[in-house]
């Protein structure tokens, strides 16, 4: 194993599957996050979402996705000069991956990409147990996927975080309140589909709370308009997202939730006290600037 990959593992205690499985793809995205520096995208871009809190924030579960939002719109940007980097990094690290930008269907503002390795292979590089490896078919596919918001909403703030493995580099983020605003924005209008809802939301929701993290409520309000659910020339209060957050929690399937975001916890006893009236009660402690 290539020894900074080796002192990258070593922060996991990995004993399942699942755990070495969820190590690696962390392991793939700092690995990302470096050939993003090295190509200069965070002069253009900053990182935010459940996987920039997870690896500078300290958030306690997994995560699978990398967001990043541009620091200005820019509706020709494309990824497939960061792909290169991307891509040139992980094979420096032995890693065999696939990276692709993804053809848009249809008009967005969002830019993507995925990252795909074949499990097996890329696990047996991290020296999982031998009796892992036989359960793991041929043909499973790790994936990545990267987006890119060309024309985000403003009123957000950003700062430089470091990471030093596999080397020290820097990468621009958003601050806290600010993806607890697009946290909040997505509890409230992400689609439900094909009946699932994105539990890992609401895990994050109740990380922010306790740890006593506004909402930048500007930022919340221009993703609100950018998204045609609230009026440009109205201001946004605090009693406004309460109040828009206790009829979410009044209704959404909260076991639906719980089941989504279970494969990304170590301590799965940690959604025990998901209910309606515990959300309820976080509310009340909802703070914003």
């Amino acid at each position: 194993m290539n020894p900074a990959i080796e002192e990258m593992l070593a922060k996991y205690n990995c004993y399942s599957r699942e755990d070495y499985e969820n190590a690696l793809k962390e392991i793939i995205q700092e690995i990302a996050l470096l050939g993003l520096w090295r190509s200069k995208f965070f002069e253009h871009a900053a990182f935010y979402g459940g996987t920039a809190l997870r690896i500078f924030y300290g958030l306690d579960r997994f995560s699978e996705d990398l967001d990043f939002s541009l620091l200005q719109s820019k509706s020709d940007f494309s990824l497939e000069l960061y792909l290169s980097a991307i891509k040139e990094e992980l094979s420096g690290l032995d890693f065999d991956v696939e990276i692709a930008e993804r053809n848009k269907n249809v008009e967005s503002n969002i830019d993507s990409a995925f990252i795909k390795a074949g499990t097996k292979e890329h696990l047996i590089k991290i020296d999982i147990p031998k009796e892992m490896v036989s359960r793991i078919a041929r043909n499973d596919k790790l994936k990545i996927k990267l987006e890119v918001d060309v024309n985000p909403p403003g009123g957000f703030l950003t700062e430089a975080k470091m990471l030093l493995l596999p080397a020290a580099f820097s990468v621009t983020i958003y601050r806290q309140p600010d993806i607890f605003a697009g946290k909040v924005h997505a509890i409230l209008h992400r689609p439900c589909k094909q009946g699932r809802v994105k539990g890992r939301d609401f895990y994050d929701f109740v990380y922010f709370i306790a740890r006593k993290i506004p909402v930048r409520l500007e930022h919340l309000r221009q993703r609100l308009i950018q998204t045609g659910s609230w009026d440009a020339d109205a201001s946004l209060t605090i009693d406004d997202l309460k109040e828009m957050l206790r009829r979410k929690f009044e209704t959404v399937d909260l076991s639906l939730a719980k089941t989504d975001v279970m494969q990304f916890l170590k301590n799965p006893m940690s959604v025990d006290l998901w209910s309606k009236a515990f959300f309820l009660a976080l509310v009340d402690q909802l703070e914003v600037n």
